[in-house]
């Protein structure tokens, strides 16, 4: 298969990973400013009738999203055959519905967006809350790589005797699999959301737990504010310091310093957006869902 790979800014290294692994071609483009702020794009490779795969995380997007589709509209211009965009990350998730009146649903128009210019989609983990699935707001093929195995499997490695904590009830289902493979026992947190930034939790059942490793874990660490809430209820009730894993490592203000100075054992992400607390890679997975996609 004739695949070209190009990498958005700050994607380079999984980017060559993946092209590594899926023996496709690095494809070379120059992404600038110019002095009034307008973006310059420039693809120095041939592309014709090749598959172009864009890696780019979309973490921070609002900033990406005109690189992205300036070079997505280069490429088919320059007649690429098609466009598979690889979002590790995969931006305006959480907003899938109108909370207050006048609110717009955000999740919603990023996909319609996202869908008028690249050709499918693979992305890790999404925010999938209120939405079974992408299809529902996603026009175009897009595939949902799950990192279960691979979460489980470090905690196997790297933690004795875990107990594994979600974050509410909708990652139950979630925490429960990844605790299943780990072959560790699970709680999930009752929790209730005050506002953007405030959280109130109660951890049930945690007595019974007191010579276990707490492991939280969540889908995204953002502000980290149920982390912290989560990590004093649990020193108040005498338990090990705990680890903290999240699939994607926003780290929003000051959430990685406010974590790192809580008393926790070990802070813990994927490789979605690079990070220090990097540990946990994903660059296996997607090359496996690369060599077996049909997007």
């Amino acid at each position: 298969m004739n695949r070209i790979f190009f990498a958005l800014p700050g994607n380079e290294d999984l980017t060559k990973s993946l092209c590594e692994r899926c023996q496709g071609e690095y494809g070379v483009v120059s992404i600038r400013q110019f002095p009034d702020g307008e973006t310059y794009l420039k693809i120095e490779s041939d592309v014709q009738d090749k598959e172009a795969i864009i890696v780019c995380t979309l973490c921070n997007p609002d900033p990406k999203l005109l690189s992205l589709y300036y070079l997505s509209q280069t490429l088919k211009d320059l007649g690429v055959k098609s466009i598979c965009l690889i979002a590790p990350y995969l931006a305006y998730m959480r907003q899938d519905k109108r909370f207050q009146p006048g609110e717009g649903v955000t999740s919603v128009y990023f996909a319609k967006l996202i869908s008028t210019f690249v050709d499918s989609l693979i992305t890790i983990d999404p925010h999938l809350h209120r939405f079974q699935s992408l299809s529902e707001i996603y026009s175009i093929p897009a595939k949902v790589v799950n990192t279960t195995q691979l979460i489980a499997g470090w905690i196997k490695k790297n933690i004795e005797r875990p107990l594994l904590i979600g974050p509410d009830s909708e990652s139950k289902q979630w925490v429960s699999e990844i605790a299943k493979q780990a072959e560790a026992p699970y709680v999930v947190l009752e929790k209730m959301r005050i506002n953007d930034s405030e959280v109130k939790i109660t951890v049930p059942q945690i007595d019974k737990y007191n010579d276990y490793t707490p492991v939280l874990v969540d889908d995204i660490i953002s502000t980290a504010k149920t982390m912290l809430e989560t990590i004093n209820h649990l020193k108040e009730s005498g338990m090990m310091s705990p680890a903290c894993i999240g699939i994607h490592g926003i780290f929003a203000n000051n959430a990685f310093f406010n974590l790192k100075n809580s008393g926790i054992n070990q802070l813990v992400t994927c490789n979605t957006i690079v990070h220090s607390s990097n540990q946990i890679f994903i660059d296996e997975l997607l090359a496996d869902t690369l060599r077996s996609s049909s997007l």
